[in-house]
């Protein structure tokens, strides 16, 4: 049952695109100890699945990597609401193999040629979820509105059994979010087995390189899928969706998103202590 909370106080559902879970673990963490008559709870699921909750009213609050489009927002409209929706951090899809395969870095060709179930030599990508925000993202930078028949994409469930299929060979190629990514190798302590793919970036046609995520190529646009996440608040009144939404948007909030190793929408600001000594 939903209740009209205050801002700062009492319950609330929070819908969370997976790509996007284990920072937001930290999130509620830290917004739960600061305010102790809060209790959040996140309901994790792949974009799409993600959307259609929202949709169908499991929660007025979710982080999901796009808005929604007019037609999905339709019901909320014939009933009056509009979504406030607040820019939370950017992320981005991360390409890896095994360190013992041979390749570096990865193109649009290549990938393109792999969705379409055109590639030869064996390389299948390893997504965790073909519904997922990570996939659709993929589709978009290939230009290809599905993934063909025959395409050597393999669908796991999570992203540490992505991880796993690429540590049994050297042909896979695991997509996750490098949020989930980062997760991963802090868990598992894989990271001296598995390699980052170098990926290639287009303007206007013509390549400029070939860049891996960080906070930095994130930062500079050198990265070709780079992803921001958005507090999507459909709540009809003034709730805890609106306090939980200030402090991720807010300093403390963006200070997890930054000692994590994403890119905060906001910089934090630095504090410097100026202390002054005596000298006799």
């Amino acid at each position: 049952m939903r209740r009209k909370d205050d801002i700062l106080t009492g319950e609330l559902s929070v819908i969370v695109d997976e790509a996007a879970l284990p920072l937001m673990l930290q999130q509620v963490d830290v917004f739960k100890s600061s305010y102790v008559n809060s209790n959040i709870k996140l309901i994790p699921l792949p974009e799409r699945e993600a959307i259609n909750a929202l949709m169908q009213g499991q929660a007025d609050i979710a982080i999901l990597a796009r808005l929604l489009t007019n037609e999905e927002n339709a019901g909320f409209k014939s009933r009056g609401i509009s979504p406030r929706t607040f820019p939370a951090f950017y992320d981005g899809v991360v390409f890896v193999n095994n360190i013992s395969a041979t390749d570096t870095s990865i193109d649009i060709n290549a990938l393109t040629s792999m969705l379409k179930g055109e590639s030869k030599d064996g390389k299948k990508l390893v997504f965790d979820n073909v519904n997922s925000s990570t996939f659709r993202t993929v589709k978009e930078l290939t230009k290809l509105e599905k993934r063909y028949r025959g395409s050597p994409v393999k669908a796991m469930k999570t992203s540490k059994e992505v991880i796993e299929e690429v540590l049994k060979g050297v042909n896979s190629i695991g997509v996750m979010s490098y949020g989930q990514y980062l997760d991963c190798v802090r868990q598992f302590g894989e990271e001296n087995k598995i390699r980052i793919l170098s990926l290639q970036t287009l303007k206007d046609g013509k390549s400029i390189g070939y860049f891996k995520p960080s906070q930095t190529t994130f930062a500079t646009d050198e990265y070709a899928l780079k992803n921001e996440f958005q507090v999507l608040n459909y709540q009809p009144n003034l709730g805890l969706g609106i306090g939980f939404s200030a402090f991720m948007t807010g300093d403390r909030g963006q200070r997890i998103v930054l000692k994590y190793g994403l890119l905060p929408v906001t910089m934090p600001g630095r504090e410097i202590i100026i202390r002054e000594d005596n000298i006799n």
